[in-house]
């Protein structure tokens, strides 16, 4: 590990606040004392910089010099910081160095870009190809071809004005003819349909309303970042949140840049990594945002075999509809041939020609001769074989470009003589051609380029195409395998520990696809296949007719976890389903009737009747579907890591993807947050625990937000325990069951035990005989008052009232 790491003033707990104009800086304020009392050090912020009017996320920044009117502005800020500090906590805040927004009318260094062009002080902002489209900015923002459009483009003074776009003419060109006209500004409308092959700016993913920002040039990282910079040396923000980092240029040069401009502050990236893939160990961060811990805590409570058997009914009631089949692996190669060829083509054609100026003007003789259409070919076999989102260096490159990888890119080309395209673009990666400004910006076109396609076609299309269990379509997830076994979570927790103390961890975030409840009665379902299977045998013969086997069961499994809700959020969700599968209808390529098929199916059957008796099953799983919920709280709560919670998790909280995940909190004079998503929270919690078996709640047990209040103060109360210089070992429970029972202690002094898999536990006939021996000493039950045990504990008794334990060594 780099002797770099920052390490000063690690929060213990984070709680993310999702700021907007129903909820700014002067509402967060007013949840202060509730949000303190929870036993969270830190509020996290969704981003504070000035963004476009009305936005509900903030990441479309139009101005970083300023913090956002719209939420209250500088001062509504300060006064949030000193309102938090009043009460013990501090400020961590997202940033977004990768893109600005693309609206000339309120980006003032764009609207200087676009009047003045390359010529412009703040030119060097934007990644621009200058050189492609007559030197000019394509604006994608046209309803239709110029010929269309053209009576609705005006010249008003020193603006163009085309509906409520405003962009700035150049000087002297606003008497010119509207022909003329066009032709003499830096920049050119055209329909939006061409951003999709004809786009030459560096956007966020396919985003053409999100212009990539070159914060590698130091001037630019300078003016970015000043005002943030300000509010860190001054005390008003603590920490940082550095929002997709794969997207810049050189991630590892930012970040250390940034982490000697902060001052080595606590900060977190919000980097996807893939199974089995390390965050780069010379970036001197305190870890990710957390999605490596949601997939393996969530994983803790997926029963293998059951997704294996999901998995087949899952072929069976949805194969002709599915994309081939069925299969993960083949459903994410030919979404990533499908995004890259379509949504990233621009992208595609800008690589493609970076690569063929480097082999014409390369002095290399192996470089010469190379036909764009070879280039374009075997970078596109290349770039859809990549499993990680992109490579950092040309040693990295060499892990990720596997030579069977390019044994594959070549059986693409007719013509093997062609092939040898392959090989120039691989050598070119592992820079075994040289180091030179024009093949660094080859490798950081190619890595960019990756980041987006492996975002797109994985995240956004692949995660609705596949979908045998909707819960492991997680950002970060691995559906193709999503179950994760105790020793493969102890093993993930020691790595933390040992490398990665202050890393943030996650279980619902503003991004997820689904809240960490509703993934946590999906889990259920595989242990229970046969029953789903009969179930939806069942109400597929009584509903609407289905559009498509693959929508149905997506749909059937989003009521389940959702339980009873609106029916317009289903419907919001489903519609977007299909048009980010895009099989048989997309956000560019609608298709009426498939939707409006899709939205009768919704009404008649997951949202009719029929939906009644998803209910029902769901009703009588709710005992196993509570003890996944505990768990996984319980489980992040103490495992290693800064836990982070999104805002009102810490109670039940089932939320679908967004905008659905991020409407405004609504704190009441109790504090609780009763905001969107939170139905059924905190309720009774249904049967009788016998032998806790069922993994229900007793009377007596510890609901979700005891068991996060209990888990927080004790963070705050021993944070030697849980700090980056504490341990984490597993413990071994023994006997029958002890597949069911998770368990570990942190620096010998507090212990976490959880079930897993309750229903099956409870079909095998409950805990029998299974013992968890504790480490020494007498333990006192933090969750249930007046418990306490030693030596070697009957599993059942730990779990007599709670699926889950939580135990606190006493004093000698």
């Amino acid at each position: 590990m780099t002797s770099e790491r920052p390490d000063p003033a690690v929060p213990t707990a984070t709680y993310r606040l999702q700021l907007q104009s129903a909820f700014p800086f002067a509402a967060a304020a007013e949840a202060v004392p509730y949000l303190a009392s929870l036993g969270v050090s830190h509020l996290h912020l969704s981003p504070v910089l000035e963004a476009v009017p009305g936005s509900q996320h903030g990441y479309d920044v139009v101005d970083p010099t300023r913090v956002r009117e719209e939420l209250g502005g500088e001062e509504g800020l300060r006064e949030l910081s000193r309102t938090a500090r009043r009460h013990g906590l501090g400020l961590v805040v997202d940033i977004v160095p990768n893109h600005m927004a693309m609206s000339p009318r309120h980006n003032p260094a764009l609207w200087e870009v676009l009047r003045d062009g390359p010529s412009s002080r703040r030119a060097r902002w934007f990644d621009i190809d200058w050189e492609a489209q007559g030197g000019q900015v394509l604006l994608p923002v046209l309803g239709g071809p110029l010929g269309e459009e053209a009576g609705r483009l005006k010249a008003d003074g020193d603006v163009l004005r085309y509906y409520d776009h405003v962009f700035p003419l150049r000087e002297g060109t606003a008497s010119l003819p509207l022909p003329q006209l066009l032709d003499a500004q830096w920049y050119r409308p055209v329909w939006w349909r061409l951003a999709r092959t004809e786009l030459n700016y560096r956007r966020f993913f396919s985003i053409s309303e999100l212009i990539g920002v070159r914060v590698e040039d130091p001037e630019v990282f300078e003016a970015t970042h000043a005002k943030i910079l300000e509010l860190l040396h001054e005390g008003v923000v603590d920490g940082l949140r550095v929002d997709h980092p794969d997207g810049l240029a050189d991630p590892g040069t930012y970040l250390r840049r940034l982490h000697e401009a902060t001052g080595g502050r606590w900060t977190v990236v919000e980097k996807i990594l893939a199974d089995g893939e390390a965050l780069p160990s010379s970036w001197p961060v305190a870890g990710t945002t957390g999605y490596d811990a949601l997939r393996h805590v969530d994983g803790l409570f997926v029963d293998p075999g059951g997704f294996g058997e999901l998995l087949d009914r899952y072929r069976a009631h949805a194969a002709p509809q599915t994309d081939r089949g069925g299969d993960w692996d083949t459903t994410v190669r030919r979404a990533a041939y499908k995004v890259l060829t379509h949504e990233l083509a621009a992208e595609l054609d800008r690589l493609t020609r970076v690569a063929g100026r480097l082999c014409a003007t390369a002095p290399e003789t192996a470089l010469r001769d190379r036909a764009p259409w070879a280039l374009r070919t075997a970078l596109t076999e290349l770039l859809v074989r990549l499993e990680v989102y992109r490579p950092y260096t040309p040693e990295d490159a060499a892990t990720v470009v596997t030579e069977e990888a390019a044994a594959e890119a070549r059986r693409a080309f007719a013509v093997p003589e062609e092939a040898g395209a392959v090989d120039v673009v691989r050598d070119l990666l592992l820079g075994r051609y040289g180091d030179g400004p024009a093949y660094v910006e080859f490798r950081t076109r190619f890595a960019q380029t990756a980041s987006a396609l492996r975002a797109k076609s994985v995240e956004d299309t692949a995660f609705y195409r596949y979908v045998p269990l909707l819960s492991a379509t997680e950002v970060g997830g691995e559906p193709g395998d999503p179950a994760v076994a105790p020793d493969r979570f102890h093993a993930y927790c020691a790595r933390v520990q040992r490398d990665w103390p202050a890393t943030g961890t996650v279980l619902s975030t503003h991004d997820a696809k689904r809240s960490a409840d509703v993934r946590a009665a999906l889990h259920v379902l595989t242990e229970c296949p046969e029953r789903w299977a009969s179930l939806l045998a069942e109400v597929s013969r009584a509903g609407e007719a289905v559009p498509d086997g693959q929508t149905a069961w997506a749909a059937w499994q989003t009521v389940f976890g959702l339980g009873p809700a609106e029916e317009e959020r289903v419907q919001a969700a489903l519609l977007k389903h299909v048009r980010e599968a895009g099989l048989f209808t997309s956000w560019t390529e609608q298709e009426p009737p498939y939707e409006e098929a899709v939205a009768r199916f919704v009404t008649a059957g997951p949202c009719g009747v029929p939906g009644r008796k998803v209910a029902e099953l769901r009703e009588a799983l709710e005992p196993h579907i509570r003890a996944n919920v505990l768990g996984a709280a319980l489980v992040h709560l103490t495992m290693p890591g800064v836990p982070d919670l999104y805002q009102g998790t810490e109670h039940e909280y089932r939320a679908l993807v967004d905008p659905d995940n991020r409407r405004p909190p609504r704190f009441g004079e109790d504090g609780r947050d009763g905001a969107d998503g939170a139905d059924g929270a905190d309720g009774a919690d249904g049967a009788d625990g016998a032998d806790g078996a069922d993994g229900a709640d007793g009377a007596d047990g510890a609901d979700k937000s005891a068991v996060t209040r209990a888990a927080l103060a004790l963070r705050t109360r021993r944070p030697e325990v849980f700090g980056t210089t504490a341990s984490y070992e597993p413990l071994t429970a023994r006997g029958p069951a002890a597949d069911h029972c998770l368990a570990f202690t942190r620096s010998g002094a507090v212990v976490t035990a959880v079930t897993r898999l309750s229903l099956r536990l409870a079909e095998s006939g409950g805990w029998g005989d299974t013992r968890l021996p504790l480490p020494p000493g007498r333990w006192a039950d933090v969750l249930g008052a007046g418990r306490e045990f030693e030596g070697d504990v009957r599993v059942a008794e730990l779990f007599a009232s709670s699926p889950v334990t939580l135990l606190e060594r006493l004093p000698e």
